[in-house]
């Protein structure tokens, strides 16, 4: 019988290290070992993976001798200095943060929609941002049976994208505005309970925010589409799991709001939710906690005849950074591109 994979979590003890974990037991994933790993701080936790309590160990260039994925969600700094090292030592990185996503020596991918680029890695393979991710699944079907030539993206993003402290401000907002109380905040420059806030990340010279930019150019890699125009603005809104966008999509030719339900219906990842009559669409309370990409509000863009507007909703822990990454893994295994025990691990 084929022998398992030895896996390592950078940055176990974060949001989206602990939906890995969550992630691996939920699919069965073929481990013969697992290591957690986080910073100095986190070192010495327990955490359970299939019912075994493990500790979390400090990550040092040591920790990668003897693994054969590493799967990275600690942050941009840990991933550009320990990802080579990690590759280096034998492992294949799948790496979470935006260290490497534009690297063109570094494939970014989204199973559904690019797998192949998988086959050209040197050790590190890219997971892209989460909202990117969520976008290109519902894009890509539709992109290959009717050209895009221009994308509009308004993102509503939610607090988990930017970590556990996120979520605890707008607990503790929340509570302090319902009480009649101030809020002070702390994560992000304005208050969240109960506001949206149009800035993700920091803002650029072009006055779009970073965010809204690795919109522009990470759909653009993982498609293999530089023709593409695109513009996006992304929003933080007080909404714990599950990102949605407005997407108003222009076609090379017109494309009826049916012909895109039947192609998104047979498309990997995607569940189409859209009855309008019955008030069915995509919400991010549903989608929390699901793999699915959900679609709905497909209709007619009324200022364009070669356009379409679509909702589009996913968990953004999920298939937005944890599932995403552990499927290019199981891409790997499928393929037989990834092989436990080699000589030099």
């Amino acid at each position: 019988m084929k022998k398992g994979f030895r896996v390592a979590i950078v940055g176990a003890t974060g949001m989206v290290g602990q939906e890995f974990i969550k992630v691996l037991e939920q699919r069965s994933f073929p481990m013969d070992s697992i290591e957690l790993l986080a910073s100095d701080r986190s070192a010495g936790k327990k955490l359970f993976v299939n019912h075994r309590e493990l500790v979390v160990k400090e990550t040092t260039p040591e920790s990668f001798k003897k693994i054969d994925i590493a799967l990275f969600s600690a942050g941009a700094e840990t991933s550009r200095y320990f990802s080579p090292i990690a590759a280096q030592s034998g492992a294949v990185v799948i790496d979470n943060s935006s260290a490497f996503r534009m690297d063109p020596k570094v494939p970014l991918v989204v199973p559904e929609v690019n797998p192949e680029d998988i086959k050209w890695h040197n050790g590190i393979i890219a997971n892209p941002n989460c909202s990117t991710i969520q976008m290109v699944v519902a894009l890509q079907p539709l992109h290959k049976a009717n050209l895009i030539k221009r994308l509009v993206a308004a993102t509503y993003q939610a607090v988990s994208g930017t970590g556990s402290a996120a979520v605890e401000e707008l607990t503790e907002q929340a509570k302090q505005v319902l009480d009649g109380q101030t809020t002070v905040p702390h994560v992000y420059p304005h208050q969240i309970a109960f506001n949206i806030l149009p800035e993700i990340d920091v803002f650029l010279d072009n006055a779009y925010t970073k965010e809204e930019w690795k919109m522009v150019e990470e759909t653009r890699k993982i498609m293999h589409a530089p023709d593409i125009a695109i513009s996006a603005v992304c929003v933080r809104v007080p909404v714990f799991i599950g990102h949605s966008e407005a997407l108003h999509i222009e076609f090379s030719q017109p494309m009826s709001p049916d012909e895109a339900k039947r192609i998104l219906a047979q498309a990997p990842g995607i569940k189409i939710l859209d009855d309008p009559a019955i008030s069915l669409y995509p919400q991010p309370w549903s989608a929390a906690g699901t793999d699915e990409v959900f679609v709905g509000r497909i209709h007619r863009d009324a200022s364009h005849p070669n356009g379409l507007v679509m909702w589009v909703v996913a968990d953004n822990l999920r298939k937005g950074a944890a599932l995403n990454a552990v499927q290019i893994a199981e891409e790997m295994i499928k393929r037989d591109w990834l092989h436990p025990g080699e000589e030099g691990k």
